[in-house]
C-alpha cells in the first residue's frame, strides 16, 4: 500500500533539461588555445552540427538540382519556414534559372481528420537550391480539396 503525502510534503525534484551544447564541468581541459589544430579522431563526430550536404541535394553534374532532389528541398525549405507539418510535394516544375515546387502544409489539424485545413504553397528556388521566394497560393479543407473551396 502507498501512503500519499499531502502536496506541501511532497520532495521537490530538480529536472535537467537536455540541450544540444555539452555541458561543461570542472574536471574537463578548456578549449584550445587559437591556432591549435583540435586533436579529435576521425570516428568521433564533432561538437559543431555539420552543414548538411549539398552533393546529396545536387543532380549528377554536380552543380545543379534534379526534378528529384528539388521537389526535397522545397519541401524541407517550407517545414523549416513554416513549422508546420508537410504532406508532400504535389509539383515541381523548371522555370528560369531554377525550380518551382508546390509543397502541401496541414495548416490545422481538426478531428476528424477529413476536417484538417490544408495548405498549398510555392517554393522558387535556385539552380543550386537556395531559396528565392515562396507564397501561399490557397487554403481550403481536406474534404473540399477536389472542388478548389478557398478560405
Amino acid at each position: 500500500m502507498t501512503i500519499r503525502r499531502p502536496a506541501a510534503e511532497q520532495p521537490r525534484v530538480r529536472r535537467r533539461f537536455r540541450t544540444d551544447a555539452p555541458s561543461r564541468s570542472q574536471d574537463q581541459p578548456s578549449e584550445q588555445p587559437p591556432g591549435r589544430p583540435s586533436q579529435q579522431s576521425p570516428d568521433q563526430p564533432s561538437e559543431r552540427s555539420p552543414e548538411p550536404e549539398r552533393s546529396q541535394e545536387r543532380g549528377r553534374s554536380g552543380g545543379e538540382l534534379t526534378a528529384v532532389t528539388a521537389g526535397g528541398v522545397g519541401q524541407r525549405q517550407i517545414a523549416e519556414l513554416t513549422t508546420k507539418h508537410v504532406e508532400g510535394v504535389t509539383s515541381v516544375a523548371p522555370a528560369d534559372g531554377g525550380w518551382v515546387v508546390d509543397v502541401e502544409v496541414v495548416e490545422d489539424r481538426r478531428i476528424p481528420s477529413s476536417g484538417d485545413i490544408l495548405a498549398l504553397y510555392q517554393v522558387q528556388i535556385d539552380k543550386e537550391g537556395s531559396l528565392l521566394s515562396y507564397r501561399r497560393i490557397r487554403r481550403y479543407k481536406r474534404s473540399n480539396a477536389e472542388y478548389s473551396e478557398a478560405y
